[in-house]
Parts: C-alpha cells; sequence; structure tokens
C-alpha cells in the first residue's frame, strides 16, 4: 500500500516538481560556461557584498541614531552611542559569515595586508581583495544614503547643503579637541586589538581558540567592546575600506573635497595608514611572543571559520584555494 501511495503523492504536481529540475539543469550549464570567470571572482566578489553589509548595519545604525534626534525627522530618538556600536559589531559579524568560507573573511584591508604578511596569503590577491572590500563600502554607503537621503535633506536643511555633520554617519571624524597624533594612536590601538584577537581565535594551536563558525561572534564581541572602549574619539574605523569607500560615495553626491582636506588629509593617515601599522604590529607581536610552534602556519593550513566548504565547482574541476582566513 505505501509504495502506491507515495508514487501518486510524488506525481500529484508533475509540473512542481519539474521546476526546481529545469532550474538546477539551467543552472550548471551557466556554471559550466562561466566557470572560469566565476571562479575567478568568487572570492573577491564574497568580499565586496560583505563589506557592503557591514557598512549597511553600521553606516544605517550611525544615520538613524543622529538623524532621529531632529524632531522634524522622528517624533523621538530611535538609537544611541550603544546602537551604533551594536550596528557596527553585528554587521561584521554578518560581513564573516557571508564570505568566510568563500574568500576567508577579510572584510578588511589591514587584515588582508597582515595575513599576507604573517600568514601566508598570496600577495597577488591583496590588490583584488582591497578594491573589492573599498567598492563593498561605497556601494553600502550608497544604498544606506538612498535609504536616508530624504531625513539627510531635513537634517542639513536642504538637498544643496552637505556637510560634516552627515557625513559622520559613513566615515570617521575626530572630536575638534583631538591632536593628530592622538588620532592617530586611537585608531593604531583599536585596530591592533582587533587584528590582535584575530591572531588568537584563529590560531589553531591556542586551546583558547573558539569552535570553527563561532569567529563572527568572537569578532562581534570584539568590535562592540572596541566601540564601547575606545571609539568615542575618531568614531572608531579600524578599517580602512570602511572609511574610505563611504568617503569616495561621498565627495561623488555632494559633501566634495572636504571630506579629503578635513584635518589634512586625515583619511590617509589615521583610517588608513594608522589601521595598517596596527594590525601589521599586532600581528608581528603575537607571532613573537605567543605563536607556540616555533613556526609560523601556512594560510592552506588555517581552520577558521570552516575549512572552506569549497564550492561545488571548486571541488569538480580541483581548483586552487591557497587563501589566508579570518
Amino acid at each position: 500500500v505505501n509504495g502506491p501511495t507515495t508514487s501518486l503523492q510524488e506525481n500529484k504536481h508533475p509540473a512542481k516538481n519539474k521546476v526546481p529540475q529545469i532550474y538546477f539543469a539551467c543552472l550548471n550549464t551557466i556554471d559550466s560556461s562561466l566557470l572560469p570567470t566565476r571562479n575567478a571572482i568568487r572570492a573577491p566578489m564574497a568580499e565586496f557584498l560583505a563589506m557592503a553589509v557591514f557598512v549597511i548595519f553600521g553606516a544605517g545604525a550611525d544615520a538613524q541614531a543622529a538623524l532621529s534626534t531632529n524632531p522634524k525627522v522622528s517624533p523621538s530618538p530611535k538609537g544611541e552611542y550603544i546602537s551604533t556600536n551594536f550596528g557596527w559589531g553585528i554587521g561584521l559579524a554578518m560581513a564573516v559569515w557571508i564570505c568566510g568560507g568563500i574568500s576567508g573573511g577579510h572584510v578588511n584591508p589591514a587584515i588582508t595586508l597582515a595575513l599576507a604578511a604573517r600568514r601566508g596569503f598570496p600577495w597577488k590577491r591583496v590588490p583584488i581583495y582591497i578594491l573589492a572590500q573599498t567598492m563593498g563600502g561605497v556601494v553600502g554607503a550608497g544604498l544606506v544614503y538612498s535609504h536616508y537621503i530624504h531625513a539627510i535633506d531635513i537634517f542639513e536643511g536642504g538637498r544643496n547643503s552637505r556637510t560634516l555633520a552627515t557625513a559622520g554617519f559613513f566615515s570617521s571624524f575626530a572630536l575638534d579637541y583631538m591632536t593628530a597624533v592622538s588620532c592617530f594612536f586611537s585608531e593604531f590601538l583599536g585596530t591592533a586589538v582587533l587584528a590582535f584577537v584575530i591572531m588568537a581565535a584563529t590560531d589553531k594551536n591556542n586551546n583558547a581558540a573558539p569552535p570553527r563558525g563561532l569567529l563572527p561572534l568572537v569578532l562581534f564581541l570584539t568590535l562592540l567592546g572596541l566601540g564601547a572602549s575606545l571609539g568615542m574619539q575618531t568614531a572608531f574605523s579600524f578599517n580602512p575600506a570602511r572609511d574610505f569607500g563611504p568617503r569616495l560615495f561621498l565627495s561623488m553626491v555632494g559633501y566634495g573635497r572636504q571630506v579629503y582636506t578635513y584635518r589634512n588629509q586625515y583619511w590617509l593617515w589615521c583610517p588608513i595608514l594608522a589601521s595598517i601599522l596596527g594590525a601589521q604590529v599586532a600581528a608581528a607581536v603575537y607571532d613573537i611572543f605567543l605563536y607556540n610552534t616555533g613556526e609560523i602556519v601556512d594560510a592552506q593550513q588555517l581552520d577558521i571559520i570552516a575549512t572552506p566548504n569549497e564550492s561545488s565547482l571548486a571541488t569538480k574541476f580541483n581548483t586552487s584555494t591557497d587563501r589566508g582566513q579570518v
């Protein structure tokens, strides 16, 4: 009885059963024809999309918290400083979950460079990763700006007025009393702590390292804590692409050169150079004093978010995956 009944149930909606089969057949055909291109862009595209999501969460939280303080925008405030910390922290966790098993989950040029210098990540991949991360920042900022454009108009007093007051929703700008050295040190220190935690959490010889798949949670807690403890004075970038990508977008939508000329090219020496140097120093300190095997592990041996579950295409065609992971 069960046999025929099951057969009848399976064939009850033959048209519906054919839809997934046709879809996957078409997908396999497309995958086969685009395989070389798809494999070439898959990891950078993962970084691009992850960075866009990161900025959507973070810049969106910043914008909502600030814009809602204007009674013409919102009848009551819809956020505060702690909510912006949660926005950036959750955004980073989501971003690393999105791309961790594909690109290694860098989502930060400073981390990409540190992995290239200390963990064997191929230098030839560094430029395309950084470009993808930066462009992801541009797109993420653009989406948040489009979402809040009318509120920004009200906050600024019109479409033709754009100041650093709203630019700060997207990129980092230091408080007025901060000296140049203090700004540099703040970004250096924050990025160093972030990179140090990453090095510890991804060291499989460290007994305290989290299980696979939990690194996004670790990074959420880390960035949340950094924002709560060190973030006030410079708006805690700790990530060159998270700052420069949105800054590039702002310069194209009416904010002009002020986003670059602020504090004598603050954008270059603080969110970019200080962050890169902080990550390099933190990685070196970890390897010198805490790494316990006497040799630096190769990128292919890293086992972080998940020893990347290679795509069916990559596995099928034995494509190379020598990438450092976060």
